[in-house]
Formats: C-alpha cells, structure tokens, sequence
C-alpha cells in the first residue's frame, strides 16, 4: 500500500512538471495533422519565434490540413516526411514538377537534390502535335530524341535536375547540409540555434528538454511499477497457497475428505443448483450418494488471502456437536478452494422469523424455544466443549441452518478465532461481523482485545429478532422513535406490561417473554454484565417466573433517536464490516 502511494504521488508531481514546464516551451515539437511530419529544428512553424528554426524553413499550412513548404525558389512543396537524423526531406508538388523546375534555382536555398543530376532540355511544340501540358515521359529519355520529330518544336530552357524524379509518382527528395544536426540527433540530443545577432546558422548541441526526459523516467517508472505489481500479487498467490498446503499436511489426521476440483465439478453436477451467494463465496447442493445431499461452498479466487478457507476447516473439521454444521470434506487444487458440508433442507432462521423475506412461514414459540436451545447449547460448545475456545464473531440469524425437524446449527465459522480456554481476552486488529449483531466493545474507537462475551452479545441480538420477527435495527421506519425496537421492549417489561407480538396462546405470553428477558441480559453494554453461554443454557431450560430482569442496557445511551444515531455513529470508516445481506 506505501509504495502504491509513493507512486501516485510521484506521477502527480511528474505531470505537474510536465504540464507546467510545457506553458513556457516556444519551440517545442508539433505538427498540422495526425498524419503529418513532426516539425521541430531547424524547421519552424510560420507562427513561431524567429530562434525556433531558419527562415528557409519555415512550414505553413493548407486548407486541407497539408504541411507546406514555399521557399524562395518558387518550388512549393506538400511535405510527407522529414528525417533529422539523416536530414531529408520527402514531399510532393502541388502542380506538374517538370512546368515548375523553369524558373527553378536550386543555388538560393539550403536543400540539395539527394538523386543524381541530369541536364534536361525542355520544347515548346506547335498545336498539331497535341496540347502538352507537361512533356510526356518518352521525351524525357534520350534514347526516345532520335524517333521524335521536332521540327515544329522550339526550345523554351534547359535546367539540371534529378534524373529519376521522372520516374517517380510526382515525389521529391532532397537533403540539407546546413545546419548539421544529424549528429546531435543521432546522440539522442538536439540542435537549436544560438541566441545571437549573427546571421549565420549558428547552433548548438543540447539534451532534450526536461519534459521529454520526464516523460520518458514516468513510462520506464509506471512499466517498473506495473511488473512489481504483478510479481508481488503472484508471489502473495503462491505464499498463501503454500500456507494452506501446509496447514492441510498438518491437519490430514483430523479426518473429513480431500476432494479435487474435478470431484467438486461432479458432485455439484457443474454448478448447477446454486442455494446462495455470500462475500466469499457461492454456496452450490450437491450429492455424495444417491442418499447423500451436501452443500458446497465455492471461495472466490479473487477475494482473501486463504484465511477465510483455513479457519473454516481448522474450526470445523475439529468440532463435532449436533448444534454445529458438519464438515464432510474439502478441496484445496491450486487456487481453487471449497468446503462440502452437510446439506440442511430448512435452509436458515432468517427465513422464518423475518416478514421481509415475502414467503409467510412461521415458527411456533415452542419451536422457537427449542431452536434458542439448541443455538445456545452449539455456543456454549464453541466457549467451552473443545479442546480450544472457538470464538465466532459472526452469529446471526443467516448462518443458523435448520435441518429437517428444524433443529439449529451453527454455520459459517469464516470469521472464527480459537484461543486457549484459559485466555481470558484475545487481540484484533479490526471489527469482525455483521452491523446490528457486533458487540459495542468492538465498535469502540480504543477496542485493544474481546472476549467469548461479544458471541453472546450476538446472541442476545438474534433472541430479540426472534421474539419481534423484524431487525432489531430499522432506519427504514418513518416514525425515528419505533425504530429502535429493543428499548421499547424492554420499557414494556420494566413496567410490567405483556409483550403481545404474535401471541395465539397463554404459554406463547411467557415464552415471549422469557426470551425477550434472556436477550436483553445478553446485550448488556458492558461484557462483564453479560451472562456466560452455560449460564444462558440454564436460564433457557428454567421457568420464566425465576427470571430476574436485568439492568436496562439503553441507561448510558439517552434517547431512542439519540440511540439509533450513536449506534450508526459508533462504525468507524476503516472498520472491516460484514453486511447484512452476506
């Protein structure tokens, strides 16, 4: 990232140069047309200053955009091409060659014909020998004079000229010898003309201007950066490949399957059932049997440095509890990385509990109860149940699966950290979850390490989803004041007043409320306020009539619409966020 910032800043600098540099620049290099020849010393554009080329050659332009040169001599020439290394000049004439060469007189300019020289003698023939414009090309060879009747021709003027420029399409060439830069443009330099009252063609040898050699450090600058680019993300690719390499030689004990790419072609039937698509991945059905239904997640190629991969498997393939999703196998060939897990029919609770989602599916409170229990129980397995303590950091209604009988398991362990069990706390470098489910530790400007407590901060969040069956968090409400829906809930407990939110039954009042309870325990403000995961087991399977309510977590926070917006506030730029829809 530095040096990619060192580079931008220094082409900004660079073009700054150039284009402050190119104002003052008189006699810098240009040309009439696209097509046309570069005009530089000695030549001059017929609007420049007298220093920037000689008067013998100076350039004009035509209507048509031609570059013109008209010297002296008469001879008006539509120039092509113009070589200053070996200083020649190319171009065409704008009427018939052979009428303009009459009066022409080579001596008064500074060209020389680069052909050689012939001395030709030019006829005017009277009108019964045909109208003649220009000579025809059989008298302008000598062998052709002895069958050519002249008698009725008079001389007009002899000159001396190129001899092929006759044979040519109508094209000249010719050279100059003074001034001599052909050498100084050789050198990679240029000429220009001194700065005298002398009006010889005095001129110098200099480097080439600091533009020209700006322009060429920023093209050999922005290749060199460009290859450091792709050397340093090739060699990123294969350091984080070699990393999950070894991981996976290290972790070949802990049984779940290694599969190929091409394995994984088949068994997605070539990803044709996709279930979902998150930041990391696209999560596709597949079948391991004729009986055998799993679920195959893709990680994008472009996205990560591997560790998403590896925390899957190292969490997954260590874990085994009813509550966890089940880690059947792998693949890891080349870049190509996937996780084959069990398949849950009932796809997530998200579905279930939110209205949003359009397919009116619901879920009793007696199920409702024993799905908290049983995402509790996978929780508290995480914390506690393992050889190290599994932190999540992601839960959320989304990556809860339900099985067949709608029995809860814990997905997605991307974003999972393990530490020991007797490790209190544990250091992150940024925010890790989803907005509306991160602890407020974590979204805290001087967060140094968290604890397993931020997992049941997002606990407490899901229950209170569950009970109210929409986002606990909706800026999308007109009315500011009902946004905020867990500090009206927990006003109406604290005054004792039922909570009637799809309530059919008497017992669906004291689930409701029991949940309601729990969760609000569970969003304590401070981690230390908050119950462990084994405790919140304990308080789920006991009656609700036992339940204690707790300290209002909203005290230190103001107002509902204050609330919201320090909640929103609270996001800082820089943090690294997962939003709701991955």
């Amino acid at each position: 990232m530095g040096i990619s910032l060192f580079f931008f800043f220094l082409f900004m600098r660079l073009f700054a140069e150039i284009n402050g540099g190119s104002q003052d620049d008189q006699c810098k290099a240009s040309r009439y047309s696209h097509h046309g020849p570069v005009i530089r010393f000695p030549f001059r554009l017929k609007h420049q200053s007298d220093h920037c080329g000689y008067p013998e050659f100076e350039l004009s332009c035509s209507e048509n955009k031609q570059t013109i040169l008209e010297p002296r001599y008469s001879l008006k020439l539509s120039v092509e091409e113009i070589n200053y290394t070996s200083q020649e000049i190319i171009g065409r004439p704008d009427y018939c060659l052979r009428r303009k060469f009459q009066n022409f007189n080579l001596s008064a300019s500074p060209f020389q014909f680069t052909e050689s020289l012939r001395s030709f003698s030019f006829f005017r023939c009277s009108e019964n020998k045909g109208s003649h414009m220009c000579l025809s090309p059989s008298l302008a060879s000598s062998s052709s004079l002895d069958f050519t009747n002249l008698s009725s021709c008079r001389k007009v003027f002899k000159a001396t000229l190129p001899y092929y420029t006759f044979y040519r399409e109508n094209r000249i060439s010719m050279n100059w010898s003074i001034p001599m830069c052909g050498n100084c443009e050789a050198k990679g330099k240029m000429c220009q003309r001194k700065k005298s009252n002398s009006t010889e063609p005095e001129i110098e040898c200099i480097d080439k201007p600091a533009k020209e050699v700006i322009l060429g450090f920023l093209h050999l600058s922005l290749g060199i950066f460009i290859i450091f680019i792709v050397y340093r993300s090739n060699k990123l690719k294969r350091e984080h490949r070699i990393n999950i390499q070894r991981f996976l030689e290290d972790y070949k004990a802990l049984k779940p399957s290694r599969y190929s790419y091409a394995d994984i072609k088949k068994i997605t039937n070539n990803f044709t059932d996709k279930l979902g698509q998150g930041s990391y991945g696209t999560v596709y059905k597949g079948r391991l049997s004729n009986e055998v239904f799993v679920a195959v997640k893709i990680f994008n190629d472009f996205k990560g440095n591997g560790e998403e991969f590896i925390n899957e498997v190292r969490t997954m393939g260590t874990i085994h509890h009813v509550n966890v999703v089940r880690l059947v196998g792998f693949c890891a060939d080349g870049y190509k990385r996937a996780l084959i897990c069990e398949f849950l029919p009932n796809d997530s609770l998200e579905k279930f509990i939110f209205s949003t989602f359009g397919n009116h599916r619901s879920l009793g409170w007696c199920k409702l109860h024993d799905i908290a229990i049983g995402i509790a129980k996978g929780i508290e397995y995480l914390h506690q149940g393992c050889d190290q303590r599994t932190l999540h950091f992601d839960i959320k209604p989304h990556n809860i699966l339900l099985d067949h009988n709608f029995n809860p398991k814990i997905s997605d362990f991307g974003l999972a950290k393990l530490c020991a069990k007797e490790q209190s706390t544990i250091s992150v470098t940024a925010a890790r979850g989803t907005m509306g489910y991160i602890a407020p530790e974590i979204l805290s400007r001087n967060f140094r390490s968290v604890s397993y407590k931020s997992d049941v901060y997002s606990f407490g969040m899901l229950l209170l989803e569950m009970v109210g069956g929409r986002k606990n968090i909706d800026v999308t409400v007109e009315n500011i004041s009902q946004a905020y829906f867990l500090e009206w809930l927990y006003n109406h407990l604290d005054q004792e007043q039922e909570v009637h939110i799809r309530i059919e039954e008497e017992n669906d009042t004291k689930i409701a409320k029991k949940l309601s309870i729990i969760g609000l325990w569970c969003i304590q403000w401070y981690p230390s306020d908050r119950p462990s995961m084994k405790v919140v087991v304990r308080m789920l399977e006991r009656e609700e009539d036992n339940l204690v309510m707790p300290p209002n977590p909203f005290a230190s926070m103001g107002q509902t619409s204050t609330c919201v917006k320090r909640r929103k506030a609270s996001v800082q730029p820089g943090l690294i966020v997962i939003s709701e829809i991955e």
